[in-house]
């Protein structure tokens, strides 16, 4: 059945240059949404063309306040013109982290209340790529079809095409070891994690790592970076374990506040990631694959996109 004459991709703002790429793969024409901003702050947004019986496709991630309410704008807006289906793709979900609230702290867990937020404005089929936790994808009411996506055979694929020698992977803490040992069963290279240690909201202490790395280039593995404090500290106790070279891998490339300038004064190498995180691209540190082909890839199986 040919049905991409039905479908529509449009993106939030921030995930335009994504959408654009997403589009290609499904040989589509990417749809620019109509945006203006009134004098008094207040945002237009319209449909260039009618959308009723469309199937919608939404690439959106929230990694801002704006972007956020954009996705929901957006989602609506596909509900109140009749599509015929409202399909998102949030490649970067802001707030994941904080997925649960700690006992007596009486913090709101924004991981689940946004997430909810999504859920309720009706989407028919939500993915989200490598989240820190699933708990989220749990915050409807079973109306709502998801599916959590997996970077690791694109990881794969790019670490395969890079000259790094023999190397281990490294998880900076326990929590994460598992997927790392799932990469490096993909790999077929050894797999080895720190010991972190959390005593405050944005502060580790990484006590040692395996000498497993002892002779190899040492490639630590996270799902996301945000100022690189624990990335850095890993490092330099792999080094201190006998490692010859480091690189970092992560799906998400917050590089907040001096985190860049912080990796540039650290012995790591490269870091390696994806496009999920809006306005990452690829320069003399960073080096950025994008998730479009696996993205489109998931999006033509489950709408059957012929």
């Amino acid at each position: 059945m040919d049905n991409k004459s039905e479908c529509m991709v449009v993106a939030n703002q921030a995930s335009t240059d994504l959408g654009k790429k997403i589009a290609a793969e499904l040989g589509l024409e990417f749809t620019p949404m109509l945006r203006k901003t009134f004098t008094d702050g207040e945002n237009y947004h319209a449909f260039p063309e009618d959308i009723a019986g469309k199937i919608l496709i939404i690439i959106a991630s929230t990694h801002t306040e704006n972007s956020h309410q954009e996705l929901m704008d957006i989602i609506q807006g596909g509900r109140y013109y009749n599509a015929a289906s409202v399909n998102v793709v949030i490649p970067y979900l802001g707030y994941s982290t904080m997925e649960r609230a700690k006992r007596g702290s009486f913090e709101i867990p924004k991981g689940v209340t946004r997430t909810r937020q999504i859920f309720r404005a009706r989407p028919d089929f939500v993915a989200f790529v490598d989240l820190h936790s699933e708990a989220v994808l749990h915050a409807h009411g079973g109306d709502v079809s998801t599916k959590h996506i997996w970077t690791g055979e694109l990881v794969v694929k790019h670490l395969q095409q890079m000259d790094l020698g023999e190397f281990v992977l490294v998880s900076p803490d326990y929590g994460f070891s598992k997927q790392v040992a799932k990469l490096a069963s993909l790999l077929g290279c050894s797999h080895t994690a720190a010991d972190k240690d959390r005593y405050d909201t944005d502060k580790t202490i990484v006590s040692q790592v395996s000498s497993v790395v002892k002779g190899k280039t040492a490639v630590i593995c996270d799902d996301m970076i945000r100022t690189g404090g624990s990335i850095i500290q890993t490092a330099e106790r792999c080094l201190e374990a006998g490692a010859t070279g480091i690189a970092v891998l992560a799906t998400h490339l917050i590089l907040a506040g001096e985190a860049r300038q912080r990796f540039l004064d650290s012995p790591i190498i490269k870091v390696i990631g994806s496009d999920s995180f809006p306005g990452r691209v690829s320069n003399d540190l960073v080096e950025v694959y994008s998730l479009a082909p696996l993205l489109a890839k998931i999006l033509r199986s489950y709408l059957r996109i012929e």
